[in-house]
């Protein structure tokens, strides 16, 4: 018997890119709403009680009540919010990170799947904490610059108008108030004790991401990017759907939206003497998003875990 999987929130940004991926897929019974019932509460209740799979794509407080339409045990659930991203009873949805990151998604009812921005992050400080490169006290700083449809419709729809302003032609800072929504997980993930200086950017472009650490040699053991790079690749040997560029490759620019149309993500390491710079490039609807809510139920199902990917 096909699983069955149903899209809470088909309708948004990341619902239609889930649904893009998996709507050709013979292996799964996709569970649809009528467009007419879509925001009854009982209709919704149904669908969510009768999937194997349900992914969230809602906003925090919206998840977190479909969350508790939830009486059958057998259901397992995938949450696109940030509402669940270091609850207790939830796993963090990154399997590259750890063989227990990877066994806790394929045996959990509840996993949270990451935010774009704290993916770059985590994705290149993550292995640094875990073989003890990089202190619980660093003090981090990372630039990440986004394409518009991380925004969702309405900034999609701005960006997409026949007219705009000027500033929309431009390079956006945002987050000024440094406190993203992204932050607490990128803490909590990487067990650091400060909060990264995380300093998110979005321009004139439809998807990929571009987020970048900056390290000095004295915050990772007089270690020179090279060395870095090395762990890095061995960290990440094997992997599926992260990878590790060749050591200074890339160049001599590196464009926000290469990876746009993928779900995988590459790592790029270049520096100087006592100075390494850590990119990672992504969709930000791919592995950022969609894709790696995707990559996260075939682990569940017990599939292949690039099943219906673009790599």
């Amino acid at each position: 018997m096909k699983p069955k999987v149903y899209i809470d929130g088909k309708e948004g940004t990341t619902g239609l890119q889930i649904y893009e991926r998996l709507g050709k897929r013979e292996d799964l019974e996709l569970l649809l709403i009528e467009e007419e019932k879509r925001k009854d509460p009982q209709e919704r209740k149904k669908l969510l009680n009768a999937a194997d799979i349900v992914f969230l794509c809602l906003p925090d407080a919206a998840a977190k009540e479909a969350v508790g339409m939830i009486e059958n045990p057998h259901t397992r659930v995938i949450d696109a919010s940030t509402a669940h991203r270091t609850a207790a009873g939830w796993d963090y949805g990154f399997p590259e990170l750890s063989a227990q990151h990877r066994a806790a998604i394929q045996n959990s009812k509840r996993v949270a799947n990451p935010g774009c921005h704290a993916t770059g992050l985590i994705v290149s400080v993550y292995p640094l904490r875990a073989l003890g490169i990089l202190p619980e006290d660093a003090a981090l700083t990372c630039f990440s610059l986004t394409g518009y449809s991380g925004g969702g419709k309405k900034m999609i729809a701005e960006y997409e108008a026949s007219e705009k302003p000027d500033a929309l032609y431009a390079p956006r800072v945002y987050g000024l108030n440094l406190r993203h929504k992204h932050l607490p997980e990128m803490q909590s993930v990487c067990g650091l004790k400060l909060a990264p200086v995380f300093c998110p950017v979005v321009d004139d472009y439809y998807k990929g991401m571009a987020t970048t650490v900056m390290l000095h040699s004295t915050q990772v053991k007089g270690m020179s990017a090279e060395e870095i790079h090395g762990r890095l690749a061995d960290y990440y040997a094997g992997q599926k759907m992260v990878s590790v560029a060749p050591f200074g490759q890339g160049g001599p620019m590196l464009e926000a939206n290469r990876m746009s149309g993928k779900d995988d993500l590459e790592l790029f390491v270049h520096g100087r003497e006592g100075q390494t710079i850590i990119t990672a490039l992504f969709d930000n609807l791919g592995k950022g998003a969609s894709g790696a809510a995707v990559q996260n139920m075939n682990l569940m199902l017990g599939l292949e875990e690039s099943t219906g990917l673009a790599r």
